[in-house]
């Protein structure tokens, strides 16, 4: 057994999301969105990088050795399945395990609104799973992956880095390639992936011009494409896409977003009420020929006001979502004060007297 995982097993136990370790302090677990330390001593360099040396192939030994940073899968002895991260900072070698577990959550046990069950209906298009590092997003598209993969006869080909989520073909065919392993690119892979009869293509991150191009055509050939973006609410994720192909191409970017994009889910993770876990809180847009048409015509910002109309077919602005799973007691007021938008409906539930001082003192300016 690989000494780190002694660290991985007590994490586990304590029913930590990740193990953090870094020189110079002592291994730190991520509890609940808290990250504290365990009772042991300051890691030291030499140290820390025998640990993790122990768990890396001799081609990732390289790569690490060449200075770069190493994303990859580890399963420990137990059969506990993590995904890593390892990279070099001003003091030495830092390391993130976040754990993958076994069982993939359906969408009833993540809490998901029924919409996004409804999506994965979908023969053709494009769904985009939005959030900033670690809001979920991973587990948001594993729980649809998976119910595709339950209900429907299809070809899925998931191109990840690392893999994360394993999925055993059920009623679909499911294909998993790693960027690295068995890719040299998430372009390489969707160029490939069109090759491969799909029906379904989840692509792990769109980060560049030429996979959000990829991805595109794609959609727009027939295929249902399920992608992730770093990027917070629907508007922000469209014009993301917009900006991140050349201009020459602006105008038929934004013509297939408005034909061909399926919906915008974006995520943040807050702590549930009683504070001993998280829940996933969305903003939901489903494509409609109104919101194609402000795609079409430069005029995302107004996208909101159609979320807040569109209730009816499932859409949700994320500051409502936050206030309705406040008041049903479901989050912590004090995590959906900060992520909210609009802060002042939520200030009459905050409980942290660190936001209540400010928020006195910005009510008496106010007033003022």
């Amino acid at each position: 057994m690989a000494r780190i995982d002694s660290f991985l097993k007590l994490g586990l136990a304590q029913g930590c999301s990740d193990v953090h370790l870094a020189v110079g302090i002592p291994p730190m677990l991520r509890m609940s969105g808290d990250l504290l330390p365990i009772k042991f001593r300051d890691l030291s360099g030499t140290e820390l990088e025998s640990y993790v040396t122990e768990i890396l192939t001799q081609n990732q030994q390289k790569t690490f050795a060449e200075g770069r940073d190493i994303d990859f899968s580890y399963v420990t002895d137990d059969g506990a399945r993590f995904r890593v991260n390892l990279y070099r900072k001003t003091t030495g070698v830092g390391a993130t395990f976040r754990n993958i577990p076994n069982e993939i959550p359906n969408m009833d046990k993540l809490g998901l609104p029924s919409v996004v069950r409804d999506l994965t209906d979908y023969h053709q298009g494009m769904i985009l799973v939005t959030g900033a590092t670690g809001t979920g997003k991973s587990t948001t598209l594993a729980s649809m992956m998976d119910h595709i993969n339950t209900t429907r006869a299809l070809n899925i080909i998931s191109l990840e880095d690392p893999i994360e989520f394993v999925h055993p073909s059920k009623k679909s065919q499911v294909v998993q390639r790693e960027l690295g392993t068995h890719l040299t690119s998430f372009a390489d892979g969707l160029r490939a992936a069109l090759r491969e009869d799909p029906d379904v293509i989840l692509v792990g991150e769109m980060r560049d011009a030429e996979t959000i191009s990829m991805a595109l055509t794609a959609a727009e050939t027939g295929h249902l494409v399920l992608g992730t973006l770093h990027t917070t609410g629907a508007v922000k994720s469209i014009d993301r896409i917009i900006d991140a192909l050349p201009s020459d191409l602006r105008e038929q970017t934004k013509s297939f977003l408005s034909t061909n994009l399926n919906a915008v889910i974006s995520q943040v993770l807050c702590r549930t009420a009683d504070r001993r876990d998280r829940k996933a809180i969305l903003e939901i847009m489903v494509m409609t020929r109104a919101i194609g048409k402000l795609i079409s015509t430069d005029q995302t910002h107004q996208i909101p006001s159609q979320l807040q109309t569109g209730r009816h077919l499932g859409m949700q602005q994320l500051d409502q979502a936050l206030l309705e799973a406040v008041q049903r007691k479901e989050i912590d007021p004090n995590d959906a004060y900060a992520y909210a938008a609009d802060k002042q409906p939520f200030r009459r539930f905050v409980t942290d007297s660190d936001l209540a001082a400010p928020m006195a003192e910005q009510t008496t300016s106010d007033a003022e």
